[in-house]
């Protein structure tokens, strides 16, 4: 177990904030598989100050997720904090988290996201003033660092320390090189070994043994999980599971994972209406589906579907096809 500040986390499993995808309905999908902490997709500064309004709808939280870290990002100082002061007093979230890793040139040409892991400076300037303004505990989430050539994993996360950033969670990737190559753990556990407050990591957590590997190699407090719980909420349940007994738990049949999948749907569709939230769930649905035998033809029709009934009918008939072809495949073994 962990805490960020006063804020007690059940397990060290953390659902990483992914943009695009970690709304309240897959937060709460992902909570309920056992995830000690979940992280809200990243808003924007500026969008909050202007009172967006697809960016208020972002900002909702069902108080089943908790707790739950709501993440900001932004390059100026008064921006960023005064959109942190209207987190801290309009919102549940337990905790505000800072982006300082998102790769996208379009976040990082207006100097925020990973532009800031060239500047120790400019991350205790800009914590400490978040920080100074909210009650809420102050955390960050970072990468290594810009490119091979600037790594101040070390320095950064020290200036979050000095700050009064409560945690900082880091992902062992470059700028540079977005998602591909291969995380480095091994500064992981140097930034771990540098500062007083909890560390998670992040990166290449694939499996649950992937976690107990990096709890075990790195010494962070907790592990975030990222791409690999899109379609699959049980890759929180296994790991949390495995860590806890030891016991590594099997895959779900594919009946369990369309009946996940279609809850997801529908908690879209409360959140955000059925046609959004169809067209939305078209890539969640492929990914529920992946990994599965057959499931090409069917990932393609997904993204012809514009209703409800349409899109689940679909994952029915291809599950009762699914099974059909497990029960003759054990039939004929």
């Amino acid at each position: 177990m962990f805490k960020i500040g006063d804020i007690q986390m059940k397990n060290r499993v953390v659902l990483a904030p992914m943009a695009g995808v970690c709304n309240s309905a897959f937060r709460l999908t992902v909570k309920e598989f056992g995830a000690g902490l979940v992280c809200a997709e990243m808003v924007s500064d500026k969008a909050i100050l202007y009172n967006n309004a697809k960016t208020m709808g972002m900002l909702y939280i069902d108080e089943r997720e908790k707790p739950l870290s709501l993440q900001i990002f932004g390059g100026k100082k008064d921006t960023l904090v005064e959109a942190a002061k209207f987190v801290d007093k309009n919102t549940t979230a337990d905790i505000i988290d800072i982006n300082m890793g998102c790769p996208v040139p379009k976040i990082t040409k207006c100097d925020a996201g990973a532009r800031w892991l060239l500047d120790p400076d400019k991350i205790y300037d800009m914590v400490s003033a978040v920080v100074d303004a909210v009650d809420k505990p102050v955390t960050v989430k970072m990468r290594m660092g810009w490119d091979d050539k600037h790594i101040y994993a070390v320095s950064n996360a020290q200036a979050v320390e000095r700050a009064g950033g409560k945690a900082v969670a880091l992902h062992g990737r470059t700028r540079v090189q977005m998602y591909e190559g291969t995380a480095n753990w091994d500064i992981i556990k140097e930034v771990k070994q540098s500062v007083n407050i909890p560390v998670i990591g992040n990166g290449d957590v694939q499996t649950p043994q992937d976690a107990k590997r990096m709890l075990d190699e790195t010494g962070v407090d907790g592990v975030m999980i990222g791409r690999a719980a899109l379609g699959n909420p049980w890759m929180i349940y296994r790991t949390v599971q495995y860590l806890d007994t030891g016991e590594l738990i099997g895959e779900p049949s594919v009946r369990e994972k369309m009946d996940v999948c279609k809850l997801h749907l529908d908690r879209l569709i409360a959140l955000k209406g059925e046609t959004v939230a169809v067209r939305e769930m078209r890539k969640h649905a492929a990914w529920y589906l992946k990994g599965i035998r057959g499931n090409a033809i069917v990932r393609n029709a997904i993204n012809t579907m514009d209703t409800r009934d349409e899109l689940v009918n679909l994952l029915d008939e291809f599950t009762l096809e699914a099974e059909a072809k497990q029960q003759n495949s054990i039939q004929a073994g």
